[in-house]
């Protein structure tokens, strides 16, 4: 495709396929190395050490309402807490989950796959592009009203 052709191109359709596809291939990685995205938010929710600094418990709805921005439709935190639980990553009580210190081991080790990831998303790519490419996508959203936060 030429420069011109391109230029005309809908930016919705082609941020809508990237999305999707970056998504798609980081769920996919996550899965070889044995767990899924959303148990490794709800690790990330409820550690102390991560997003949950004041500790405690959570239950799904007050993770959901944490993971709104994120969480895709098809996620089920129950199912996956479960499979937390069962691995003695969680516990759950009358309160909700919390992260156990086998959680948190998990947590810290399932975090250290992401540099692997990103790069395999990242080859190719040089870092002035796709700091370009950023700072285009945040015009688009402030161009719409969108939020930057």
């Amino acid at each position: 495709m030429f420069d011109a052709e391109l230029a005309a191109q809908p930016a919705a359709y082609w941020t809508g396929v990237a999305y999707e596809s970056l998504i798609a291939f980081t769920r996919a990685r996550q899965v070889e190395l044995g767990f899924t995205q959303p148990q490794f938010w709800l690790l990330r929710n409820l550690s102390p050490r991560d997003l949950r600094p004041e500790g405690g418990a959570a239950t799904v709805p007050q993770l959901r309402e944490a993971m709104r921005t994120y969480l895709r439709p098809e996620d089920d935190l129950e199912a996956e807490a479960a499979v937390l639980v069962d691995r003695g990553w969680l516990t759950r009580d009358d309160d909700g989950f919390r992260i156990t210190d086998a959680g948190e081991r998990a947590r810290v080790g399932l975090k250290e796959h992401a540099p692997a990831i990103r790069a395999l998303l990242h080859k190719d790519i040089d870092d002035a592009d796709y700091v370009t490419t950023l700072k285009v996508l945040r015009q688009f959203i402030r161009n719409t009203g969108g939020p930057l936060d």
